[in-house]
């Protein structure tokens, strides 16, 4: 009796739909797993960028700063201040322009804002598979259940044997795969809950760096909080 049940049973007694709907959950669950993995390791990699933020106003200088936050092109961090940076020497040299009628303060803000959304698209891509599949596993995996109730009542019905057991077996068989679609569902919503979690705290970390961008490379130095004095000196002139 235990050779007529379980997965491999359900395996070779299922047809194409069956194998199917099997396989596209094993796809939507090793695909899960691989967006979970590596945006984790991702908002790991920005907190660990976020801590060296932190000791960036630290420094002697903006050079000082700058070597604090390391040398990667993945860092945000990093690549905020050097496009502040550079948006300011770029407003100071620029000739003749559109954007001439904005002052410094304005147009600072801009490339900070285009960056900070650059990078909220980026951190974003992906989570609209984990919810996709988090809404979608439990409605594919019920389908899976109802096609093979189906087959098994129609097998059952041809061979004229309707007792317990068996029926109990072949249904359920088919309730298995409702049981996948949750297993594949259940990872999906948490993962999804805990990156958005994990994005928004990186989002805010990186607008407040911003913001102190924007004082240090409009005003020369940082808006420190109430009762903490900057050390941070004014940038020299590019």
């Amino acid at each position: 009796m235990e050779t007529q049940l379980g997965l491999a049973h359900l395996w070779q007694q299922g047809d194409f739909i069956t194998r199917a709907t099997a396989l596209l959950l094993l796809g939507m669950s090793l695909l899960t797993w691989i967006v979970i993995l590596v945006k984790a390791m991702n908002i790991v990699r920005f907190k660990r960028a976020a801590r060296s933020a932190r000791d960036f106003w630290h420094s002697e200088d903006f050079a000082a700063g700058l070597t604090k936050l390391g040398n990667s092109p993945d860092n945000p961090f990093r690549y905020l201040a050097l496009e502040a940076r550079e948006a300011t020497a770029h407003h100071r040299n620029t000739r003749a322009h559109l954007h001439d009628t904005l002052d410094v303060s304005d147009w600072v803000t801009r490339c900070l804002r285009n960056c900070i959304d650059e990078f909220t698209a980026s951190i974003q891509s992906g989570l609209a598979i984990l919810a996709s599949i988090g809404s979608t596993a439990p409605f594919v995996g019920l389908f899976g259940t109802v096609w093979g109730i189906y087959h098994a009542l129609m097998a059952i019905s041809s061979a004229g044997a309707s007792t317990i057991d068996k029926v109990a077996g072949p249904i359920g068989e088919a309730l298995i795969m409702t049981a996948f679609g949750l297993a594949v569902a259940i990872p999906a919503v948490l993962g999804y809950n805990a990156l958005v979690r994990g994005n928004k705290w990186t989002l805010n970390q990186l607008n407040s760096f911003a913001h102190d961008l924007h004082a240090y490379f409009v005003t020369g130095s940082r808006v420190s909080p109430p009762g903490e004095s900057s050390n941070v000196l004014p940038m020299k002139k590019v």
